[in-house]
């Protein structure tokens, strides 16, 4: 009996000393997660500084505002009650319920995301958007959501609740360049925030989710479609009663437009792209950039710019006719070779929308033989080859793979010159082959083509990447050649300056370089024939040297012939240019029927020869690289090609015919 009630009693203790240990681990783990949360700094919050930001062009001229740079603030009472409840029932109906962080809105979000099998419902408070806002990027990284759960329950200890919807108002982008409830009220309604009715109320916060799409400017529908969404969220938190939200409805509203500075929103495409950078390189908030007086001087060419935006505008039929239910898009670039300044862009076709997909920068397609002169022929000249070396030019099959000329015709074999010249497939398959998939591998990476492990095999001669390259990608390696084998990393800001007077981000980086000036002339020389008098010839300047490669990708649906991307990659010694067009939505009603040569060549020519409208012609100043007359190689079959297909002897005529066969017709790839 003594023995068990001291074994009891033993075990009763260290019961006791468990929970303690427990209650002790708890009371300390709550006890820092406090002490780490007071630590948390929102003192910018307190005086908040919007000024505008001015960008710069390439000359230290000032070229566009960054839009929206002027946040006019307005206290919490005098903002109209209805106001603030149509934001709090649409954006967070739990506010004055939660401590910063929604832990029910967490749980209740992630059971219905569950449930539905996709997102659907997000748990982000009204405090933690005002965080990410104001105090951090847009990234979605574990660490951002880390400190955005932190800082949020910081700022509830800090400020009233009044306060911070005071903030968040005053803070969020309504659309049309207003940011804040007061100029959102001004621009849309042209009215004082305090005159707002319930209808205009629920207006403006059904705008802050998506302001471009629920414009009530652009698109009417949508915007009702929101409001009436609003006033029944506020039905349901008991804001409003049926009787209210019938009347609401019923109210008559008349939209204005805005005026605004001649130089904000300029060039919107390039601006879309300096807050990327800015964000991505130099690790600012989009609030630091839209409204921290800021000046960006960057690499924009204001003439460039000017006319790639007009080719885009054109009516001169340049691009294809789109279909009635989806627009035809492209996106194209121009780089400066010497240094790797983006000198324009545009990064769609349409009207604008701020931040929107970038057809330039953020695109990720298949580019097709536009990527041959980097996965083959520059690496081929490395080992060694000639551009006038003969290769073979006849079906093949590389252990399953069977590669083949878009015109389904064969020569036998050609020089390494026609073959690039001609964008023939399977010579360059060949050839990727003979040299080692590793050599091309390896001079992709060099390049700076994003390439992943499912990209390794022999479709990569011919641009058949898992999952694809933009217009700054291919321009940026296309620099290399116009470089002397250097290539230089695109880039739009070359220095920013905060409202201090201190410089915090300058470019620095270095060209890198890829090949040697022997191979990159040599690759140009190749490519000068292509634009001379192969599938690039619509992209010939009179009077001016070109260089580059067309590039397009089969419509992957069987019985279906046409195109899903066309690329044009090209350069002069000045400038670097990419272009492409495609469909967001490629399907068995969304393709291009007609080559890259026969439209991106085109539209190139247009955007180079006005973007050089006012730049002196110049020359690449090549070596003359002739073929010997005497050099000849033969190839599997019967046939001998020699000095672009003429032949000796008995042969010569024959020769001679292939040749002029040859030439009859150039296609794309």
């Amino acid at each position: 009996m003594r023995q068990r009630i001291r074994k009891n009693f033993r075990q009763t203790g260290k019961l006791k000393i468990a929970i303690l240990l427990i209650l002790s681990f708890i009371l300390v783990t709550i006890i820092g997660i406090n002490m780490y949360i007071n630590s948390r700094d929102v003192s910018s919050l307190h005086h908040p500084l919007p000024q505008p930001t001015i960008i710069y062009d390439k000359n230290g001229e000032i070229a566009s505002k960054v839009p929206g740079p002027k946040i006019d603030g307005v206290s919490f009472d005098q903002i109209p009650d209805h106001v603030i409840n149509a934001v709090i029932a649409i954006e967070d109906h739990r506010f004055y319920e939660h401590p910063g962080v929604d832990y029910v809105g967490i749980f209740r979000a992630l059971f219905r995301n569950i449930k539905a099998g996709g997102i659907v419902e997000g748990g982000s408070t009204i405090t933690q958007q005002l965080t990410k806002n104001v105090l951090l990027t847009q990234e979605q990284t574990l660490d951002r959501k880390i400190d955005e759960f932190f800082i949020a329950q910081k700022i509830e200890r800090t400020f009233s609740k009044e306060k911070i919807l005071e903030m968040y108002v005053n803070q969020i982008y309504f659309g049309e360049g207003a940011w804040g409830i007061k100029n959102a009220a001004l621009v849309y309604f042209g009215k004082d925030v305090k005159e707002l009715t319930v209808s205009e109320g629920a207006i403006l916060a059904g705008l802050i989710k998506a302001p471009s799409k629920m414009n009530p400017l652009k698109n009417l529908d949508l915007a009702f479609e929101r409001r009436d969404l609003v006033l029944e969220k506020m039905e349901a938190n008991g804001f409003l009663n049926k009787q209210d939200v019938k009347v609401a409805k019923a109210q008559e509203m008349t939209f204005k437009g805005r005026q605004i500075d001649p130089y904000e929103g300029k060039y919107p495409h390039y601006i879309d792209h300096i807050i990327d950078e800015a964000i991505t390189k130099y690790h600012l908030t989009q609030n630091e950039v839209l409204n921290g007086g800021l000046q960006i001087y960057t690499e924009l060419d204001s003439h460039m710019q000017t006319s790639i935006e007009n080719v885009f505008a054109s009516d001169k039929g340049l691009f294809p006719a789109s279909t009635e239910d989806q627009l035809l898009q492209s996106g194209a670039i121009l780089i400066d070779p010497k240094t790797g300044g983006i000198n324009a862009l545009v990064g769609g076709r349409g009207k604008h929308v701020f931040r929107g997909f970038n057809h330039a920068t953020q695109l990720k397609r298949q580019p097709g033989s536009s990527i041959k002169p980097l996965a083959v022929y520059t690496p081929a000249l490395e080992k060694g080859y000639s551009i006038y070396d003969v290769i073979p030019d006849q079906p093949m099959d590389f252990n399953g793979y069977q590669p083949a000329n878009v015109t389904g015709r064969y020569k036998g074999s050609e020089t390494i010159y026609d073959a690039l010249t001609n964008s023939d497939n399977v010579p360059a398959v060949w050839l990727l082959n003979k040299i080692g998939l590793s050599a091309g591998i390896d001079s992709i990476e060099r390049f700076g083509l994003p390439i992943t492990e499912k990209d390794h095999n022999l479709s990569l001669a011919l641009g058949g990447l898992d999952t694809g390259v933009a217009p700054i990608h291919m321009a940026e390696a296309y620099t290399t050649f116009p470089n002397g084998g250097k290539k230089t990393k695109a880039h739009a800001i070359t220095k920013i300056i905060d409202s201090k007077g201190t410089i915090i981000a300058e470019w620095k980086e270095e060209p890198e370089v890829v090949t040697s000036p022997d191979v990159a002339n040599r690759i140009t020389f190749m490519l000068k024939g292509v634009i001379d008098h192969g599938t690039g010839k619509n992209a010939k300047i009179n009077g001016r040297e070109l260089a580059g490669k067309t590039g397009s990708t089969q419509l992957p649906i069987e019985g279906i012939g046409g195109t899903k991307d066309q690329w044009m990659v090209g350069y002069t010694p000045e400038l670097v240019g990419a272009i492409w067009l495609g469909y967001d939505n490629t399907d068995k009603d969304h393709y291009l029927t007609t080559t890259s040569g026969a439209t991106a060549a085109f539209i190139f020519k247009e955007i180079i020869e006005q973007a050089l409208s006012n730049t002196p012609v110049s020359s690449f100043n090549l070596p003359v690289y002739q073929q010997p007359y005497t050099q000849k190689k033969k190839n599997n079959d019967k046939n001998k090609y020699e000095d672009h297909g003429k032949k000796q002897g008995k042969n010569k005529d024959k020769g001679k015919h292939k040749w002029k066969e040859k030439k009859k017709k150039h296609h794309d790839d």
